[in-house]
């Protein structure tokens, strides 16, 4: 299951490197036009993921989460393979569209894995999972340029689409669903029930809000690197060096994800949420005053420390919060708010960079990190309250 989250996760972001340079070669078009369509193509994935998600999660609820994943599995491997033979840019569009609708492997993947693991160890499996997860969208851009250059665009999409076909075949043959017996006492909810018992957990609802901002954090800076990269170094290979730097917090996650969840099954995820975002904020301070590739690099990767438990105990929290029958649905909605963070970051880095420079982004990101650490915390102090009440009025 990790090495098929690893390479699902990758092909969403691994077109990044080469993508503007695959449009180019549909014709002879302005690089205003290219640059334009390259957003489109990228955003519209994750953006119909953000509207999608939560339904694979209510299907997996409801039908066993085995049947989901195979069907978005094949369903991302097709996209990616025809992708390769496409020869305009609204043919890419519309296949990374279709993409972004089977992109829910990884949410019910998570559903999978979570309900069927006891609470007590939910941090440190989940943690090793979402390592795959969250490793695989920080180093495809890593892997997709070193594939492009090696044998092609045409060729990586093909390579791609075999991995994660094999991948699928994986979990198909090797991965058997224990599916718990329903009983008359299991409680149903309706898509309305699911979004007000989040809306009424002021702790759930801030992991959510706090989805959207790790993303964003992750990938506002994506579209800058190369030119950030560029004046530490006068390397030629710059898209190389970007990817490097891009790609050092996913080898910083690798490290760290599984320990933090390991902490968090021990003291709480919500208390370690709330540390890891303090320091994701100080760590993403000296990234805006580097004054050479190897100190960018360094930095990166110790921000990669930091976020690497996030997403893991986040995972996890919602497996303690969530009823079992709505789990699917709730981590479905938890990973669209990651998809919309997709979206929102590289738009956000951008306009922020343009008025104010590069520099500018991390400081104000680092800011949106502690602006997350209080919205926690007043929450989880909020949830405190409120459990506090309510023993006392069953005292009295």
């Amino acid at each position: 299951m990790w090495f098929a989250n690893f390479f699902v996760a990758a092909s969403a972001t691994m077109i990044l490197p080469f993508l503007s340079l695959y449009i180019e070669t549909f014709g002879d078009f302005s690089s205003d036009y290219v640059q334009r369509w390259a957003g489109f193509v990228f955003g519209i994935t994750f953006l119909t993921a953000f509207f999608v998600s939560p339904l694979w999660g209510r299907f997996g609820d409801k039908y066993g989460y085995k049947k989901i994943l195979m069907i978005t599995g094949f369903g991302i491997a097709i996209s990616i393979f025809l992708m390769g033979y496409v020869s305009s840019v609204s043919q890419l569009f519309f296949l990374r569209l279709f993409m972004g609708v089977v992109t829910g492997f990884i949410p019910t993947s998570l559903a999978l894995i979570s309900a069927q693991t006891p609470k007590e160890s939910a941090g440190k499996v989940l943690g090793t999972l979402q390592m795959g997860t969250v490793s695989g969208g920080l180093l495809g851009p890593l892997i997709g340029g070193a594939f492009a250059d090696s044998v092609g665009f045409q060729y990586t999409f093909f390579l791609t689409s075999i991995v994660i076909t094999l991948a699928t075949l994986l979990v198909t043959f090797g991965i058997k669903e224990i599916r718990k017996q329903e009983t008359e006492e299991t409680k149903k909810f309706t898509r309305k029930q699911v979004l007000a018992h989040i809306f009424h957990h002021p702790v759930l609802l801030s992991i959510m809000m706090i989805s959207v901002i790790i993303q964003a954090a992750n990938f506002s800076v994506q579209p800058l690197l190369a030119l950030y990269v560029s004046e530490l170094t006068e390397a030629v290979n710059l898209a190389f060096l970007a990817g490097l730097a891009f790609s050092a917090t996913g080898f910083g996650n690798m490290l760290a994800t599984r320990q933090w969840g390991k902490l968090g099954d021990k003291i709480g995820h919500e208390k370690v949420i709330f540390i890891l975002l303090i320091l994701a904020g100080i760590m993403f301070i000296p990234q805006a005053f580097a004054s050479s590739l190897l100190q960018l690099v360094i930095f990166r990767f110790i921000f990669g420390i930091a976020i690497g438990g996030l997403i893991p105990c986040m995972t996890a929290y919602i497996r303690q919060v969530a009823p079992l029958s709505v789990q699917g649905e709730v981590l479905g909605y938890n990973v669209s708010f990651r998809y919309l963070g997709n979206v929102i970051g590289p738009t956000m880095g951008g306009i922020l960079s343009g008025f104010f420079g590069i520099s500018t982004v991390f400081l104000i990101t680092s800011c949106l990190f502690f602006l997350s650490a209080v919205i926690l915390w007043l929450s989880i102090h909020r949830s405190s309250e409120e459990v506090d009440i309510g023993m006392d009025v069953q005292k009295g």
